[in-house]
């Protein structure tokens, strides 16, 4: 992340308020973000201006070469090897249909990757509705085009958005396609997504199949960025795994490879996930003697499930557990209703077992009890499946949920009633780890609870993990969708979230009536573990630190202002002892290549693009707010300690000073704030310069 301005971390309040109230460039705080509107005059209100020649057409792919973050989500190492997945998941997709049996995957000493299938190939006879253009060059240069959308040629697919191979012929330097089909051999070359001539009939062949050789635009991914061999091969394998009919070969340059990763390989697994498992858990101690695995499909429907799960006291490594899920071969890192499935199947078994064999305990069981300790592996096929976005990270379809309940429930009731000492050990396990967590939480409740008071915390915190109150912190957020992000970003052992629902009471012009019956500000309070005014006693701070992290608008600064407001009026002290801050979030994201820049504001984009990125084009993103930005950003630019910038919130010696700029910002008498507004308009930077 670039780092804030050079204005100091110890912001005073009143500075604060002036900064909230009357925008200037130099605060990350409350400048206003929107653009400003240029005079009339300069806009040229007769339409000379603004007219229809400035009306931009993007035809082709030319959409993919200008945005490629709405297609692969972005231009790092990540979206170039998601370039790959999309052209194997197309191989896969043959193989999955009966098609193709064998599936090779080549990395060339130019950087050149080729994925090769002995599938139908792709056809080459002209398209009835581009007249001149074979279906294999409307294929690879037209947006939506394919054979996956009608269910005809694909019972089921990875690829449904008819962008994926188009998408990468029009972000690679060079595609070369080759398609053994109708007894011919056919090519045709494209260069950022144009053909390069026709396609060719080469000759006579009893071969059948596609072969795609790429190599990645440096325009677009800059020229440091390659495909790495090691995590293609993980890629392959992981593939392999999800089919157990499919093979496939792997081979690589030595010149390319830095690691151990093998130059050539073979991936066949008969067992599918089950292999895949097994090669998880291997010399890892398990509850039962053999993972929980099977297969289904929906008679008379389209419609496959396949599972694996082992439940280990050891944990995985770094981890307790992990859950691994698939849809069409297609991994979800973001998991969605398959997961959801499968997460209700088993719990409900393993309650249904506690109540077949009198085991009252069984009661207290959730799903994460049940799977805290667990390796799953899950992977569905469908037809037509909902996925969240391009890159299909999150599956949403409902359908998946019910097929994956429906999948495991007989057979995990079978496995759990046939071996009936393995189903007790593993029911005694699973409610063992329940009654750790009700243990932990009831300490926690004791240790960090009031001296004064019983502890009663507001249902939507998401308290931190760790006993110790000192290196803790609470972020109080505003929203419950910025809430969710912040939740994912946190460090759960020294970070709790607390969401907030839009703009609080205004202390300073409200009654000790109104401020009693606020239900934001009680569920604060009792976050905290304090009481306020007299009744404040630092001493009973559940947190070390009190961070506010609000959009980086007006509004979220007029947020920020309201608890400023609060805190200062209700426990000074907190402020006094240095207790609250600041979080600067970003509000844009500029990238190119592999380099990622964040900026605070319009005038630290601008200053970035002048000196940074001067004489490059890089993609700029604007986060309308917290919610916007992926857990993942929030976390490297906002709440991860060793890269964020927090500013303090302090008082400055003349504290009456600040007691009469409260009162006259954000008391009761607006003739105060008119006064204001008219003895400070001249520094005002508005949207009002018309």
């Amino acid at each position: 992340m670039s780092p804030p301005p050079a204005k100091s971390a110890a912001q005073s309040l009143p500075d604060l308020f002036d900064d909230a109230l009357n925008p200037a460039p130099a605060s990350p705080l409350a400048q206003s973000h929107e653009p400003r509107p240029e005079p009339i005059a300069a806009r040229g209100d007769s339409g000379g201006g603004y007219s229809a020649k400035d009306i931009e057409v993007l035809e082709g792919l030319e959409p993919v070469r200008k945005r490629p973050g709405m297609y692969i989500g972005g231009t790092d190492e990540r979206a170039l090897h998601h370039l790959f997945a999309e052209v194997l998941d197309n191989a896969m997709d043959e193989a999955v249909a009966g098609h193709a049996k064998v599936i090779t995957v080549r990395l060339d000493a130019d950087g050149m990757l080729t994925v090769t299938d002995d599938g139908r190939g792709i056809p080459v006879d002209p398209h009835p509705k581009h007249p001149g253009k074979s279906a294999l060059e409307v294929i690879m240069t037209v947006l939506h085009s394919g054979g996956k959308f009608s269910g005809k040629a694909y019972e089921t697919s990875g690829g449904l958005h008819g962008v994926g191979v188009s998408v990468v012929n029009a972000l690679s330097e060079r595609v070369e396609v080759t398609a053994w089909k109708d007894g011919f051999e056919w090519r045709q070359a494209f260069t950022r997504g144009k053909p390069i001539g026709g396609i060719e009939k080469l000759g006579p062949t009893r071969k059948h199949g596609t072969a795609i050789a790429f190599n990645p635009d440096p325009v677009i991914f800059g020229d440091g960025v390659a495909f790495k061999p090691a995590r293609l091969y993980r890629m392959a394998r992981s593939k392999a795994y999800l089919f157990a009919g499919v093979e496939i070969r792997w081979s690589c340059d030595p010149s390319r490879i830095q690691d151990q990763t093998p130059a050539e390989a073979v991936f066949r697994f008969p067992n599918g996930l089950a292999d895949f498992l097994a090669e998880r858990i291997k010399d890892i101690e398990t509850v039962t003697p053999e993972p929980f695995a099977g297969r289904y499909s929906r008679p008379g429907e389209s419609g496959k499930v396949e599972w694996a799960i082992a439940w280990t006291p050891a944990g995985f490594g770094e981890a307790d557990g992990f859950m691994q899920s698939y849809c069409n071969t297609v991994p979800t890192p973001e998991g969605g209703t398959h997961e959801a499935g499968l997460r209700a199947a088993l719990t409900r078994g393993l309650k249904a077992y506690a109540e077949l064999t009198g085991e009252k305990r069984g009661v207290i069981l959730t799903a994460d009890d049940v799977l805290a300790q667990a390796g799953s592996l899950v992977s569905i096929f469908v037809r037509d499946p909902e996925f969240q976005g391009q890159t299909k990270e999150r599956l949403s379809s409902a359908d998946a949920q019910r097929l994956v309940e429906t999948a495991l429930r007989d057979p995990f009731d079978h496995w759990l009633t046939a071996q009936p000492k393995v189903a007790s050990a593993l029911l005694e396990f699973v409610i063992e780890r329940a009654e750790e967590r009700l243990k932990r939480r009831k300490d926690k409740e004791v240790a960090r609870a009031s001296a004064t008071r019983k502890l009663r915390l507001p249902g939507k915190l998401a308290d931190c993990s760790g006993n110790a109150i000192d290196g803790t912190e609470i972020f109080l957020v505003e929203g419950d969708s910025a809430g969710g992000s912040a939740k994912q970003a946190r460090d759960r052992k020294s970070q709790a979230i607390l969401p907030l629902r839009g703009k609080i009471l205004n202390v300073a012009s409200a009654t000790l009536d109104k401020m009693g019956a606020n239900k934001e500000l009680t569920d604060l309070l009792l976050a905290l573990g304090v009481q306020a005014g007299s009744k404040f006693k630092e001493e009973d701070l559940r947190y070390d630190r009190v961070v506010i992290m609000t959009d980086a608008d007006v509004d979220g600064a007029h947020i920020a202002s309201l608890l400023i407001t609060f805190f200062y009026r209700t426990m000074p002290e907190m402020i006094r002892s240095g207790r609250l801050y600041l979080a600067l979030p970003p509000l844009y994201r500029l990238s190119h290549g592999t380099k990622i820049v964040y900026a605070r504001d319009d005038a630290h984009r601008d200053e970035l693009l002048a000196g940074e990125f001067k004489g490059k084009k890089p993609e700029i993103s604007r986060f309308k707010g917290l919610g916007e930005m992926m857990p993942a950003q929030l976390k490297e630019t906002t709440m991860d300690p060793s890269k964020r910038t927090l500013a303090r919130v302090t008082l400055p010696r003349a504290e009456e000073a600040v007691e009469a700029l409260v009162e006259q910002l954000m008391g009761r008498k607006p003739e105060l704030r008119f006064q204001f507004i008219q003895e400070n308009a001249e520094f005002a930077v508005g949207d009002l310069d018309v």
